[in-house]
């Protein structure tokens, strides 16, 4: 699993997406599977960064596709304006680059937006969600408002002193929720990313909210909540879960880096969640 402080990941291959670019895919497990699982990676961090202690469980039953987002790692890189609507239709354009008709968006934190909203704009789709501490909405008092609002303004600042901005957003943004054992290895995955789109990622995940349709959804859901988690409140979680009919939930007794920190606790309840979807397609 480890190799000079780096874990073992699964091959990545190169792969163009029509009228957007190339990007890096990591496509394993069984190909014959019958789920596919998209992984969707949360704010500051990478498919590998967020993923990379499911890999190897998710890949005993599972097709598994993983990839950056826009701005981050070796996603996409655009002079628009960062939106999560865009990651959203990215993951289907990786979908058709692949080959991939019906898959299973599995997003943490910022992904389970673009999980949401991968369901909303693509719903022929997408066979069933699973959604890791993340919400339908993540600002409510103007306090959250202003703490994600305000990376517009330093998102202008990274346009002139981008280095300054790395340095400190890789700090405090991700590094802070990482074990040590794996710092040298994050720090050079993030050091990757374009600071002026996370940033804007950061205003948009401020301004996201779903609440008005997310009780839509037509596809078995599952949640993985983490119960200790500062970052996306249990209240939050749980407002998910309550606005989702049929919607289960699997509690993990954890922070928001239970991926990676907990992921021994974490890692069987995103396999309960997903048996738990399979359980109920059609």
């Amino acid at each position: 699993m480890v190799s000079g402080g780096t874990p073992k990941l699964p091959p990545g291959r190169f792969v163009s997406l029509p009228d957007r670019g190339t990007i890096v895919v990591r496509d394993f497990g069984p190909p014959d599977a019958d789920i596919t699982v998209m992984l969707l990676h949360g704010w500051t961090a990478t498919a590998d960064l967020n993923w990379f202690r499911c890999y190897d469980a998710l890949a005993e039953r599972h097709r598994v596709v993983a990839f950056d987002h826009r701005g981050h790692g070796t996603g996409l890189r655009s002079k628009k304006r960062f939106r999560l609507e865009d990651c959203a239709d990215d993951a289907v354009a990786v979908a058709d680059a692949l080959g991939i008709d019906r898959f299973v968006p599995v997003g943490y934190s910022m992904g389970g937006p673009i999980a949401q909203l991968v369901w909303r704009r693509h719903p022929e789709r997408v066979r069933a969600l699973v959604l890791c501490a993340t919400a339908p909405v993540f600002s409510g008092k103007r306090v959250e408002r202003l703490s994600f609002l305000g990376a517009s303004a330093v998102a202008a600042v990274a346009r002139i002193t981008p280095e300054q901005a790395r340095v400190w957003l890789t700090d405090q943004l991700y590094l802070q929720r990482k074990s040590r054992e794996w710092e040298p290895w994050a720090i050079e995955q993030a050091s990757s990313h374009d600071w002026r789109m996370l940033l804007e990622a950061g205003t948009a995940i401020g301004t996201f909210d779903s609440r008005s349709w997310i009780g839509d959804v037509d596809v078995p859901v599952s949640l993985v909540a983490t119960m200790s988690d500062p970052v996306v409140s249990r209240r939050r979680q749980t407002m998910l879960f309550d606005l989702i009919h049929d919607a289960t939930i699997f509690r993990v007794d954890a922070d928001h880096g239970a991926v990676v920190e907990g992921a021994r606790r974490f890692v069987p309840a995103l396999l309960r969640a997903l048996s738990s979807v399979e359980g109920r397609l059609e």
